[in-house]
């Protein structure tokens, strides 16, 4: 099933049409979306493995787009480094449950459009304050953050302006699969820009539109984009479309029980893998933080935990990887 000499994914660029090519009504869709900025890791290939499974034991699809809009820190060979590294762990591109790689860089005029949309529909409005003086407005009140002050003044687009989402009010509720009911007071929720003032979409944006277009259906990922989750959920219902499931899963954390930390922490699995861990048993270490199969073993075949691996069995502390 593993080993050091799977084969290698295609590095493929995609155009926009693409994404929405092979989705097939009914069929549940995952999806893995890293950022190709440094060596990949062990919580991103946890992270790749839960929706993996979940797509087999679904006869869904798993779904590999590299999320590589941040030009100044993206480079070639961390995108090998991910195509690689889920190879290595069982993540096979030649599994009809894979689809995959695209790009997000590739989807730049779908992200315009969908802002245009939302500008256009009311949801988002033109704001052209500085950092500055934002900052010098929330000293003013006494409350910081963005006010909302360019909501009502009509303006158009243009260079240095940023598009913003006008948040709703009331509360947005996430059905969480690990976390179940979460609550969101909108009123802590500022209205948070979509575009940049040069037009390039803010990851939030670009990611829900990908995620549209390419008809995902469940996003499981790390708690820590639990916060981005009511945003979200909101550009999901004004693009017209039903939210995906959602599942926030514990990060894993070093001794000291702070998050893993690429500069503090050995955390780059191919770090693991030079050093000559057996492919099988990282699966089996992974799989095992913050969920344990029945019956009282540490050492568990992958067919078991494909038959019995379930997000909601999925401890809701954060999980310790030492």
């Amino acid at each position: 099933m593993l080993g050091d000499h799977a084969p290698k994914l295609p590095v493929l660029g995609c155009e926009a049409s693409r994404l929405v090519s092979t989705v097939v009504s009914g069929t549940p869709r995952y999806r893995f979306a890293p950022s190709p900025t440094g060596y990949f890791h062990v919580g991103g290939a946890r992270t790749a493995l839960y929706n993996w499974i979940l797509a087999l034991q679904n006869d869904g699809v798993f779904v590999l787009r590299i999320e590589d809009t941040d030009e100044s820190r993206n480079q070639p060979q961390w995108t090998q480094g991910i195509i690689d590294a889920l190879a290595w762990v069982g993540i096979n591109g030649d599994d009809p449950h894979f689809e995959g790689p695209y790009f997000q860089s590739a989807n730049a005029a779908a992200h315009t459009a969908a802002a245009q949309k939302l500008h256009e529909s009311g949801h988002a409005y033109y704001c052209d304050l500085t950092s500055e003086q934002i900052q010098e407005r929330a000293k003013a009140v006494g409350k910081p953050g963005y006010d909302g002050y360019s909501r009502d003044r009509g303006l158009s687009g243009g260079p240095g302006r940023v598009l913003r989402f006008k948040v709703p009010a009331g509360i947005t509720v996430v059905h969480d699969e690990v976390r179940g009911r979460v609550e969101f007071d909108n009123s802590t929720i500022e209205d948070f820009v979509l575009l940049r003032g040069n037009g390039s979409p803010v990851f939030i944006h670009a990611n829900v539109v990908d995620d549209i277009q390419m008809g995902i259906t469940n996003v499981v990922r790390a708690e820590e984009h639990l916060p981005n989750t009511p945003k979200q959920q909101m550009l999901w219902q004004a693009l017209g479309h039903e939210p995906p499931v959602w599942a926030h899963v514990p990060v894993l954390v070093n001794e000291q029980r702070k998050k893993l930390s690429k500069r503090r922490d050995k955390v780059a699995l191919e770090q693991y893998r030079a050093e000559g861990v057996v492919a099988d048993a990282m699966v089996n270490y992974l799989m095992t933080l913050g969920w344990a199969p029945s019956g009282d073993t540490e050492i568990v075949d992958f067919a078991r935990i494909v038959a019995e691996f379930r997000l909601a069995s999925v401890n809701h502390s954060s999980a310790f990887f030492d």
